[in-house]
Order: C-alpha cells, then sequence, then structure tokens
C-alpha cells in the first residue's frame, strides 16, 4: 500500500480512524498526525542515561537501546524489552514521548532497554507486528549462544544480566507482551532463556461482549474500528484470541510463561474493564507465577506517558521500577 497525503474527498473509505489516518478502497491512506521523533542520546542531560538506535535482525526490525550511567564498566543490569504503544497504527521507540518515558525508566530501575521499532498498520498488516515483536525478543535471547548467527551488541553483551529478563508495554504494546508470552510457552527461546517478568500497563484487548459497565454500542467505537483495520483477516474478527483473551478458542492463560506478572490500569480507560477480567482469568487457571494488578484512580489511557511528571504518574514508575529491579 502506498500512503499519500490526498485532497480528493471524493474517494471511498474503507477505515476511517481519524484524527490518525484514512485508509480509502483504493489502497491508499491519508495520515493526519506526525509523530514527533528524536535522535539517541550518548548521555542523556536530564537522566544521564545512554541511548542508541540499531537494526535488530533485518532493515525491517530495528530498536533503540537505553543503557543507565554504570557503577563500573562491567556491570550487569536487568534486561528490559520493550513494545511501544499506538494501536499499531502509530509511535515509535524514536518518538519523543516513548523516548523521554525509557530514559527514566532505565535510569530509575538501572535497567538495560530494548525499544522494540515493530512495523505498523495500516500499510503492513497484522500479524507483522508480532512477528516483528517475537523476532526482537529472540534477537536479545541470542545473546547468550556463543556463536550464535546475528550481530550481537556490545551493550547487551556486556550489561545485560539474562536471569532477569523481562518485558513490557503499553496499550497496544501490553497486547504484544501477552502475545509473546504466551508464544514462549510454546517456543522456547534461543538458549533456553527464560522471561522472569512482564508487565502489561493499559492493555489492548477488545471483544464483541460487553464487559463490565460496557454497552453493546461501546464495542463498535474506535477500539475495534482499529482492530478491523489492522487485521481484516483475522479469524474470529474481533474475538480473534489475539485481541480477545476471553473467547472459547483462547489459549488457556495459565500457559504464560513468565513467574511474575504486573497488570497497570487506570480508572477511566475504556480498557480497564478488560484488564481486570484478564487478572481474574489467569487467577483462576491455576498458574503458579505471582501477579499483582494495580488500577490508578482518576487517570486515563496511558497517563503515566503522556505527562511522566505527574505525583500518579511518579508513583506509577515506581511500582514498573520496583518490578523491575
Amino acid at each position: 500500500m502506498n500512503t499519500a497525503t490526498l485532497s480528493n474527498t471524493t474517494k471511498e473509505v474503507l477505515h476511517n480512524l481519524s484524527p490518525y489516518l484514512i485508509e480509502y478502497t483504493d489502497g491508499t491512506i491519508e495520515r493526519f498526525t506526525v509523530t514527533q521523533n528524536v535522535p539517541p542520546s550518548a548521555d542523556d542531560p536530564t537522566t544521564g542515561v545512554a541511548s542508541k538506535d540499531i537494526m535488530v535482525s533485518s532493515p525491517e526490525v530495528k530498536a533503540r537501546l537505553f543503557l543507565p550511567k554504570l557503577k563500573n564498566s562491567n556491570q550487569k543490569l536487568p534486561v528490559l524489552v520493550y513494545y511501544h504503544g499506538g494501536g499499531f497504527i502509530v509511535e515509535s521507540p524514536y518518538s519523543l514521548l516513548s523516548h523521554c518515558y525509557m530514559n527514566i525508566l532505565a535510569a530509575e530501575a538501572k535497567a538495560l532497554i530494548i525499544s522494540v521499532e515493530y512495523r505498523l498498520g495500516p500499510e503492513l498488516l497484522l500479524p507483522i507486528a508480532y512477528e516483528d515483536s517475537w523476532t526482537a525478543l529472540q534477537w536479545v535471547a541470542s545473546h547468550v549462544i556463543a556463536n550464535a548467527c546475528i550481530e550481537k551488541d556490545e551493550w547487551v553483551t556486556k550489561h545485560g544480566d539474562f536471569g532477569k529478563l523481562y518485558i513490557g508495554g503499553d496499550s497496544a504494546g501490553g497486547n504484544i507482551v501477552h502475545n509473546i508470552v504466551l508464544r514462549a510457552g510454546v517456543e522456547p527461546l534461543p538458549g533456553d532463556v527464560k522471561i522472569l517478568g512482564s508487565f502489561l500497563s493499559c492493555p489492548y484487548f477488545w471483544g464483541s461482549k460487553p464487559v463490565g459497565s460496557q454497552s453493546k454500542e461501546d464495542l463498535k467505537g474506535f477500539a475495534y474500528k482499529v482492530w478491523m483495520c489492522i487485521y481484516p483477516s483475522a479469524p474470529g474478527g474481533i474475538d480473534n484470541p489475539m485481541i480477545n483473551p476471553f473467547t472459547e478458542d483462547s489459549p488457556s492463560l495459565s500457559g504464560l510463561a513468565c513467574s511474575r506478572l504486573l497488570v497497570c490500569l487506570a480508572e477511566k480507560d475504556a480498557f480497564t474493564p478488560r484488564g481486570i477480567l484478564y487478572v481474574e482469568t489467569l487467577k483462576k487457571t491455576g498458574w503458579n507465577g505471582e501477579v499483582k494488578l494495580v488500577v490508578v484512580d482518576g487517570e486515563d489511557h496511558c497517563f503515566h506517558i503522556f505527562d511522566p511528571n505527574t505525583e500518579k504518574a511518579k508513583d506509577l514508575i515506581k511500582l514498573l521500577v520496583s518490578f523491575i529491579s
């Protein structure tokens, strides 16, 4: 598909995801928002975190790495593989919002962070973002193998503690984390590396049936429209297990391949009822890990990323830091 800036309003609309984009039936896509990207920094003036951009395994899968100030040149750090939000249609590790958030998290958690640049829809439809995300995690884990057929990164090799591997994500990134951790239970990671912990923040789950106080009208809103745009071929549509983990066809959450799980939600977020149901469902499966649920009062979707300097955002980030470190 070609992305184009269009003035022809007579085109037939296929998917209207305003204020972000409109996809037309002829395959052209009109985007209305431009992500404000920032370059990596050898020494962030606020946090002291160093960052750099790398190619993971091909020109298509990339990442930005974040390394906090070290006590010594050989210091080992927890490793966090992070998946950004944006509904699978916008955002990037290079955006100002994501970059600042990762700097704060790396500095406070004293963690090496690999923030994954997965390919976006609707130019490239799902499941490509899931595949890119899995490829990135495989690449990270492969650093434990002496003769791995990858181009290893010096920061990951020298400073990564693979006994403390975490994955986390916000919104669409939280959805990715769920699907990645399930996949890791079926497909072992290179070197038999284990995921110690995972966090899902305001995860993007949806479905055809109301949960909590939702109305049937709510179910055909923006969250529904995004999924139908980015994964039109998904078996089951909005009840595909990758977006709705609560269907009869969904894999049991007992298969989550990590030891610890943190689910962070915001009271006013439309995704919160399903986030709560996720934890309740997990507890009923007999999963033998440790799970914690946090719902932040009075806040909305991904509030801690849009403004990480509020008191409630700082508290949530402290919780994430404690979970990782």
